[in-house]
């Protein structure tokens, strides 16, 4: 499931028009109020669908970005049929789910809904290098037993990934892309991020 705060991860157009179908259906997990949808649509993109957990932040979405198809995740499935999206957007969602069998799952469900060929577009936070980080990450890894989850003050479990942990989550995809950037988290601090592009590949041709 997402957090109800967002991240500010941008969308990159060119990235999303190089590899996804403009007629194609596409799925924004964790998409809060439709910040990214809204972008999709004003590019052309017109078959949009939309899934968060926050029922608050799929009623704002309703209101103010009218032009997609919206649904409420109930945080053990997606809700859709398989292969029945062309392309999916994972927009700083990892981070909010720092359990990482809940992380497998929500991969190969995202699997399982993408057409043969389709397109995950991933965009999340990866381990920092700062005293400050490096402490909390020391700090909470006894209680949560892994390093890069911690806790904020007011009760958010947060996790920031290595490259190797991703590449684990995406084995069952071609990684067609990947981009580090940085990125201002949701309390205004910087982070390094990864841009991943993932395909999903017809079976047998599968990485392993």
């Amino acid at each position: 499931m997402a957090c109800q705060k967002r991240f500010g991860h941008p969308l990159i157009m060119a990235e999303v028009e190089r590899h996804v179908e403009r007629r194609g259906r596409i799925l924004d997990y964790g998409c809060g109020y439709g910040r990214s949808i809204r972008e999709l649509h004003e590019r052309g993109f017109g078959n949009l669908y939309g899934l968060d957990y926050s029922a608050g932040m799929i009623g704002r979405a309703k209101k103010e970005n009218p032009f997609a198809h919206y649904a409420r995740n109930s945080g053990s499935e997606i809700p859709f049929i398989g292969e029945s999206f062309g392309a999916a957007l994972l927009l700083a969602v990892l981070t909010c789910i720092p359990d990482s069998g809940e992380q497998a799952r929500l991969f190969s469900d995202l699997h399982r809904v993408l057409k043969q060929g389709g397109i995950l577009y991933v965009s999340d936070l990866l381990i920092n290098s700062d005293r400050s980080n490096r402490e909390r990450y020391e700090r909470f890894e006894p209680r949560h037993g892994c390093y890069g989850v911690f806790e904020l003050e007011e009760g958010v479990t947060l996790r920031h990934h290595t490259m190797e942990h991703l590449e684990r989550l995406a084995a069952s995809f071609r990684m067609i892309s990947r981009q580090e950037f940085r990125v201002e988290t949701m309390n205004g601090h910087e982070s390094r991020a990864i841009r991943i592009i993932l395909q999903k590949q017809p079976q047998g041709l599968q990485s392993t």
